[in-house]
């Protein structure tokens, strides 16, 4: 046997031993909670055949409690490149089996190149994260590996996708880098994120809760927000993050690619002709709406379970990618409230960010009353949603349904917020409030004073319905371009898309604004 031969075997060798990562029993134990290992998530996420792992050698330096006699192969995270749907992405891939993919000085540096190096390619930024947390022998060196990879979190933002998926437990300071990534996964039952867990809990306060109640994709998808998608298992994970990553760029220099869907861009739809109610009380599926008028009827909906008076999700007009922002009528009548502002925020800032346009579809009667809403803030969380839209120089459409009343009409994208194009159906009313408040406070006393308050108070609302509960006042002053049978949407949007696709828009020069956050 030649040197270069013994040298090859050598390499061959080395390789095999860290392929087996944790060994037999740790893959086995991975494998009987219903997780896939490292490997094996990248092995789904790629292309077939085109993931290429880099640092497979890298081993920690760590010399206390005797770790200079520990073997971490790959020091417990996968790193590489490979394609997704033949366009490149990055990714690292977090391994449990390996001292329970615990994050130390060279693990995070592991994560950091590949995070420059998706920087520099304009490539989307993948991470699985399964750790039991920083590695606590290397003190220190695991806490500024945290921040390394938070402090490019930051720099990535608004130039590459970047997405998590949450597929074990991820706690303490290891829950940030994914809160600052764009998109959320996490796997039902396996994946946890929170600052501090249980046995902390009980300790400090005496509340006893549970793993999943804490921090399971149910709660974070449901209450806290934080999460975006709740699935089923890893490879459901791993399939809707491809299907995700079909809708985006590269980055945000690109624009999101075009997909030949078959749907006839002619098609109409008489079923919309009658969805909305006769009565103004009666509620609608806004999902009926969106999917009649996309192409194939698919959307992919983020932050399905979270502020579900208000529906954002991507879908394709024509081939191409669209954001839609859509009130929800069936839940607290599509009222804007503190989480249903936020949850739309985030999602105009990303579109914006990465060139895709937006469609917002508008059915709502104002923002949601209470004190607590106001306690929470919902004057600078409704804020957020006038700044984001007003700062968004995508191509902007807006649909007017039924309700749009007041400062909530604002806040949909109306024309003054810069809205490109403006429909709305003949069910549309435009006006400051419903018409039963505005009567009473524009004719209280002449009510008070009739000698039939109740005919007389019905006769006045009758009055500014005919006035006002109606798209044509906003038409008649270019607030609206055009009343559109409903049944004819789905062409008129599409006919506004096309003519709007080169849509350039400059801001005045400056650092950045200071978002009402």
């Amino acid at each position: 046997m030649g040197v270069v031969e013994e040298k090859i075997n050598e390499l061959r060798t080395r390789e095999a031993q860290i392929l087996q990562m944790g060994g037999e029993k740790a893959v086995a134990k991975q494998h009987e909670k219903g997780k896939l290992t490292a490997r094996e998530r990248l092995s789904l996420l790629f292309d077939e055949g085109t993931f290429r792992e880099i640092d497979m050698f890298v081993s920690h330096r760590c010399v206390n409690y005797n770790m200079e006699n520990v073997e971490i192969p790959s020091d417990a995270v996968v790193t590489g490149h490979g394609m997704v749907g033949g366009r490149p992405v990055f990714a690292f891939s977090q391994d449990f089996t390996s001292r329970a993919g615990s994050l130390g000085e060279m693990h995070s540096k592991k994560i950091c190149k590949v995070m420059d190096l998706a920087l520099k390619a304009g490539a989307p930024f993948v991470g699985f994260n399964d750790s039991g947390g920083a590695r606590i022998q290397e003190g220190v060196d695991a806490l500024s590996g945290y921040g390394q990879i938070f402090f490019r979190n930051s720099a990535c933002s608004g130039v590459i996708p970047q997405i998590s998926a949450i597929m074990g437990p991820t706690a303490g300071g290891a829950v940030y880098s994914p809160a600052m990534t764009d998109w959320v996964f996490m796997v039902k039952n396996s994946g946890y994120m929170f600052i501090t867990g249980p046995e902390v809990i009980k300790a400090v306060t005496g509340e006893e809760i549970t793993f999943e109640e804490l921090g399971g994709a149910k709660t974070h998808n449901e209450k806290s927000g934080v999460a975006h998608f709740a699935c089923e298992n890893d490879e459901d994970t791993i399939k809707r993050i491809r299907d995700l990553l079909a809708y985006l760029p590269s980055n945000n220099m690109e624009d999101p690619p075009i997909v030949a869907t078959g749907d006839d861009p002619q098609r109409q739809d008489p079923a919309l002709d009658a969805i909305v109610p006769d009565s103004p009380n009666k509620s609608y599926d806004m999902k009926d709406v969106i999917r009649s008028i996309v192409d194939n009827g698919v959307i992919f909906e983020p932050h399905e379970y979270y502020a579900r008076n208000m529906i954002v999700c991507f879908a394709r007009l024509n081939g191409r990618s669209i954001g839609i922002i859509a009130n929800q009528p069936k839940v607290l009548a599509g009222c804007l409230d503190i989480n249903a502002s936020d949850k739309a925020t985030r999602f105009i800032r990303f579109c914006d960010s990465f060139n895709i346009p937006m469609l917002t579809i508008a059915d709502v009667p104002g923002y949601l009353p209470g004190s607590q809403q106001e306690w929470g803030g919902i004057i600078r969380h409704g804020a957020k949603l006038l700044w984001c839209y007003s700062e968004a120089t995508v191509p902007k459409l807006l649909l007017v349904t039924r309700k749009d009343y007041g400062g909530s009409y604002l806040a949909m994208c109306s024309r003054d917020l810069g809205a490109d194009m403006a429909f709305a159906w003949p069910t549309a009313e435009i006006a400051v409030m419903g018409a039963a408040g505005a009567a009473n406070i524009i004719h209280r006393k002449e009510i008070d004073d009739a000698e039939d308050p109740v005919t007389k108070r019905e006769e006045k609302i009758k009055e500014y319905e005919d006035l006002f509960s109606n798209p044509y006042v906003a038409a008649s002053r270019g607030y609206i371009d055009a009343v559109i049978v409903p049944s004819e949407t789905r062409p008129r949007l599409i006919d506004a898309l096309e003519a709007m696709c080169s849509k350039r828009e400059t801001r005045p020069p400056k650092k950045h604004g200071n978002i009402p956050m």
